[in-house]
């Protein structure tokens, strides 16, 4: 058991639709990574952005999260504003097995640059895009790049079945299709 490599990354993504799409080798030439590597699989981001603004002056509250606190953006680059953040999704859409959970960890390209990536854990059972938080921690506009390498997801593969998988509980955020925000 434990983390798992790239071949069985390969075979869970071809064989039982755990990625999609799925990019078999590890795409590099003139883009941040993405695709198969030795013991993950690097995730891109698409194109579509919500980007914080504080121009409604609202209060961040996860038990009554204010929509208009984002502005929505579409492109092949996105601008995200200093000391701010924006959320975006996964181009792949992951069905994570019941035996499995997906730890993501930014890329290092973007973490030296300040940019800094937050995703929960992909529990056992769950599908959907993955809802993407990227942080500019610097004084100085971050430009982050759609359809190239944003994160990468290490699989780990438990010994035994969970008694209670994310798909059982009826989680909330169960097959979603685009940037979701917070939710009670």
């Amino acid at each position: 058991m434990g983390i798992k490599n790239d071949k069985w990354i390969r075979e869970m993504a071809l064989k039982h639709r755990m990625i999609e799409p799925f990019s078999e080798n590890l795409v590099t030439k003139g883009v941040i990574s993405f695709g198969v590597s030795s013991y993950g699989y690097d995730i891109r981001i698409a194109d579509e952005f919500k980007i914080f603004t504080d121009v409604y002056s609202t209060i961040v509250d996860p038990k009554n999260f204010d929509p208009k606190s984002f502005v929505n953006f579409k492109g092949k680059e996105c601008v995200i504003p200093p000391n701010s953040f924006a959320l975006g999704r996964s181009v792949e859409y992951f069905r994570i097995p019941r035996n499995v959970l997906g730890i993501c960890i930014g890329k290092s390209t973007y973490a030296r640059c300040g940019i800094v990536i937050n995703i929960t854990p992909l529990e056992p059972e769950w599908e959907g895009y993955i809802t993407i938080e990227i942080s500019n921690t610097t004084p100085l506009p971050a430009k982050i790049y759609s359809n190239e390498g944003i994160a990468q997801v290490i699989f780990i593969e438990g010994d035994e079945i969970c008694e209670i998988s994310y798909k059982d509980r009826k989680g909330k955020y169960q097959a979603q299709k685009g940037i979701m925000l917070p939710k009670i």
